[in-house]
């Protein structure tokens, strides 16, 4: 699943892109891009592929992806009255250079805390807590402004996440993406394949076939583009999912499982385990103690 390069959309008249998403999806493929993007989410239900990292997305997501670290935010089409296709999606997305308020900025003394915030960024950084929502406040602010008053906007953003504590590494350290951006095509008919059959049983050769790679040709090439193999990446997404199903009702958890594609309980219980690092159980009481 090679990512694609994609260009970021910016008007002659701003230094960086900010653009507030609503819709039905993100409308975006697994990709890359030379630009630094801040994304926070307000409403969605998904998953986001950070490096080689899966997690689920829910409102208040706010996460910094350095520059050329592939990523996609991937939303589920929900066919339930709750959540009308048209307003499924609401998200705020900065996208900027280093190079956004001019070319030798980032090099005075006193953006030495942003400088080491955008090489931690290599691997995607996760914001928690009283910083997750101070910047999260000013995302939503930044959208509504422009001139000077958007680029001290996005400068404050950088200063409340260069000086916070509160924020974690998403992709492993040794991640180490294939960036070519010519096979656009074969990605996104795997990741559709997946996605649409994520509740039923997964064939490899399916998947192959919809790459049009041999069963061995294409375990090489999945693994290689995103450091996992494919019954793990798919099982990190219906982990996701699950997660999500259990934080947001009280569904039983055996039915949980069996519309998140796991054969039977045991083998969720125990795959839930693995990657979530705590029973299903635990994961719905610690989520409804918060």
């Amino acid at each position: 699943m090679k990512p694609v390069f994609e260009k970021t959309p910016q008007s002659q008249w701003e230094s960086f892109h900010c653009e507030v998403v609503r819709g039905d999806s993100y409308n975006a493929a697994w990709h890359f891009h030379p630009e630094y993007q801040i994304t926070l989410v307000i409403k969605s239900c998904g998953y986001r592929l950070v490096g080689d990292n899966i997690a689920p997305l829910l409102p208040g997501d706010l996460v910094l992806v350095g520059s050329n670290l592939p990523h996609v935010w991937q939303q589920e089409l929900s066919e339930g009255p709750e959540l009308p296709p048209e307003h499924a999606v609401h998200a705020v997305i900065v996208r900027f250079l280093e190079t956004f308020a001019g070319k030798d900025f980032l090099e005075i003394p006193e953006m030495k805390p942003v400088r080491h915030l955008l090489r931690r960024s290599i691997r995607g950084l996760h914001v928690n807590g009283a910083t997750r929502q101070a910047v999260a406040e000013k995302m939503q602010q930044l959208a509504e402004t422009g001139g000077l008053e958007r680029i001290s906007g996005l400068l404050s953003i950088l200063h409340l996440l260069a000086a916070s504590e509160e924020l974690m590494p998403i992709a492993s350290s040794g991640f180490v993406p294939v960036l070519n951006g010519s096979d656009q095509g074969r990605m996104q008919r795997v990741c559709d394949y997946i996605d649409r059959h994520l509740d039923s049983e997964i064939d490899r050769a399916a998947v192959a076939r919809e790459a049009h790679l041999s069963d061995g040709a294409f375990s090489r090439f999945f693994k290689l583009r995103t450091g996992k193999t494919l019954p793990r990446y798919i099982n990190e997404l219906r982990v996701g999912r699950a997660c999500r199903f259990l934080a947001e009702g009280e569904a039983k958890i055996t039915d949980i499982a069996l519309d998140c594609g796991f054969a039977n309980l045991a083998n969720f219980n125990r795959r839930f385990l693995e990657i979530a690092g705590l029973t299903p159980h635990d994961y719905r009481r610690r989520f409804q103690n918060r």
